[in-house]
């Protein structure tokens, strides 16, 4: 088994819904999204996949989210867009894009992060 891991980034507002504490209150971050693809097969180059494909395509998806508030978007209105929805989000929105792709995660700080895969 091959896996290759892209690393990108966007920054965007949102708050925590049935939450108290601070994150209730619209508050931003600068997200990292980690992208990890898996697959048995090579082409003919030897790769899984070409980096600058898997980057402009997660970029362009990224790119929808990147600066806005995260609440007001039709995908999340009435949902909690906690870093764990946001990466269950970014997945399912990239695995139709890419095959192979098997988690993304979201590091809302350098020491914070939430993953989604399927199990």
């Amino acid at each position: 088994m091959f896996e290759v891991k892209i690393e990108t980034h966007f920054s965007a507002a949102h708050h925590l819904l049935n939450y108290k504490g601070e994150c209730e209150n619209q508050h931003g971050h600068n997200w990292k999204v980690e992208v990890f693809v898996q697959g048995t097969e090579l082409d003919k180059s030897n790769i899984l996949i070409d980096f600058k494909v898997l980057k402009k395509k997660v970029n362009e998806i990224i790119d929808y989210l990147d600066h806005t508030d995260i609440n007001v978007l039709p995908e999340f209105e009435g949902v909690s867009p906690s870093s764990e929805i946001i990466s269950k989000f970014l997945y399912y929105k990239i695995k139709a894009e890419i095959s192979g792709v098997c988690r993304v995660n979201i590091w809302e700080t350098p020491t914070s992060c939430a993953s989604y895969f399927e199990g």
